[in-house]
């Protein structure tokens, strides 16, 4: 069978599946298979593939037809315009966080050079090296997952970033020295509340870490946690900025207001006018 009717067969099966993106996850899973860029498909479109690479690509189009995370498979996703190591112990990195970030480094008003920066949740660890390589600072990167921080290691690793990142396994702040004090926290908390988990696609809800999903009835468990607990490790004038739901700006910026001693409180909305990033400044 040609590369071309390969890819149309594959990208066939995949639509029947309910992938949305079939021709393009198809592509992707053919160009990972192969080592060939979009390209060289297209330029050896009437060439035969050699059968053990046929069958593994055939195979790996089944694990997606069971709605198996497209980065789950190839085990690498891009983000920031680099590539990170991810798995089942961590969420797949989004584009809503990219924009937190992007928010981030367009809004911290302190000296880059002597940030002490904390990202809570790390996951795979994409905050953490994307802050250490972007302001060149020293990162703690807390996780309660074992398997979460394993991932990270991996990431920090691969961009040489070690030096900077200090990977910590924690429940939130729990393990850190009482006088530990950050100039800047990032929180990218689970903030789905537990009754809208089943109704997510399943690539989020059978195969993403529950731990790293759930926010418990409201969606603001951890959220508010890391707020009352943010002050005990926040430099005066130290900002926390956290990733939050579509819905959940005035919610969150309730929780600031109750918990006291923050100011300059503000929801900032994505690119499509929905709730994303929430901010405070310190001032205890």
């Amino acid at each position: 069978m040609k590369i071309t009717d390969l890819l149309e067969e594959a990208a066939h099966r995949l639509e029947q599946a309910g992938i949305e993106e079939y021709m393009l996850d198809a592509r992707l899973l053919l160009e990972f298979v192969t080592h060939m860029s979009r390209s060289e498909l297209l330029l050896d479109g009437d060439k035969t593939l050699d059968p053990a690479i046929r069958d593994n690509f055939l195979f790996l189009i089944d694990q997606r037809c069971q709605r198996i995370p497209l980065h789950y498979i190839t085990g690498v996703r891009e983000f920031w315009s680099l590539d990170f190591h991810v798995s089942p112990s961590v969420l797949v990195p989004r584009p809503e966080t990219e924009f937190m970030l992007d928010h981030i480094l367009a809004d911290v008003d302190f000296e880059k050079e002597t940030c002490r920066a904390l990202d809570m949740c790390t996951g795979s660890g994409v905050i953490a090296v994307v802050l250490a390589l972007e302001l060149d600072c020293s990162v703690t990167a807390i996780d309660i997952s074992p398997l979460a921080l394993a991932v990270a290691a991996q990431n920090v690793d691969s961009h040489s970033c070690g030096h900077l990142v200090q990977l910590v396994g924690s429940d939130l702040f729990a393990a850190l020295q009482p006088g530990a004090s950050f100039d800047l926290i990032v929180c990218n908390p689970p903030y789905i509340s537990d009754k809208d988990i089943p109704s997510l696609q399943p690539e989020v809800s059978r195969f993403e870490p529950m731990l790293a999903l759930s926010g418990g009835s409201s969606g603001l468990d951890c959220i508010k946690q890391v707020i009352y607990q943010a002050k005990n490790h926040l430099a005066p004038g130290g900002q926390i900025f956290f990733e939050i739901g579509a819905d959940q700006g005035r919610q969150v910026s309730e929780l600031f207001v109750a918990a006291g001693d923050y100011k300059k409180i503000a929801i900032v909305p994505d690119w499509a006018g929905r709730d994303r990033v929430a901010q405070a400044c310190f001032c205890g």
